[in-house]
């Protein structure tokens, strides 16, 4: 786009380009063309491309091999990342996911040093999982309501240990053996299977 005009837009990008040092639009310059050479070299590109799909390849297969691990217990299952977002999602068809977002709140709970924090968020996390007609009411029995709500007066890393705990076994002794049979679940181990199966096979 031409300057000289009067009012034209440029005018004045190209005035802020001119007070600019030499050195900087050199090595501007000299930036956009290294870029442009590299991105002009299909062996790189090939590269690129080759290596992003290797590492999702990888993680798909690490995921996979993850998922046999799972059915060992249900500890096991909890110290996955992918594993906690599995169930996570089989527990929403279910519509019941509070249970496990309330037991992961109380582990970050846990990990707070602050004081003043870890009474702000012990009230947080009581309102909205542990208090009758809390909007994602927990299945916990009244007693064990009750003694979280005492704990609150003093709130320490442990004043939700037992509701934490009591979600926990529900989670284990109901949710959990579901999900193990679920169609999602079976999926990701027939992959892991058959993948074991076809690299048996090839060596």
């Amino acid at each position: 786009m031409s300057c000289w005009m009067p009012g034209c837009p440029a005018l004045s990008m190209c005035w802020g380009l001119t007070a600019l040092p030499v050195t900087c639009l050199e090595r501007a310059k000299d930036l956009k063309t290294r870029l442009g050479i590299l991105l002009h070299k299909p062996e790189l590109r090939h590269r690129i491309g080759t290596s992003s799909k290797l590492q999702l390849g990888s993680r798909r297969r690490d995921s996979s091999r993850e998922a046999l691990e799972w059915r060992e217990s249900f500890d096991q299952l909890l110290k996955s990342k992918s594993g906690v977002t599995a169930f996570h999602t089989f527990l929403k068809t279910e519509f019941s996911e509070e249970n496990l977002d309330f037991w992961l709140a109380c582990e970050d709970f846990k990990k707070t040093r602050s004081k003043t924090k870890l009474a702000s968020k012990a009230n947080r996390i009581f309102e909205e999982f542990v208090q009758s007609e809390a909007p994602r009411e927990v299945n916990i029995d009244h007693e064990t309501r009750e003694i979280t709500r005492k704990n609150l007066s003093g709130a320490t890393s442990a004043c939700f240990n037992e509701a934490q705990a009591k979600t926990r076994t529900l989670m284990e002794k109901d949710s959990y053996p579901r999900f193990l049979k679920s169609a999602s679940y079976q999926d990701m181990t027939k992959q892991a299977t058959s993948r074991g199966i076809s690299k048996r096979s090839h060596t």
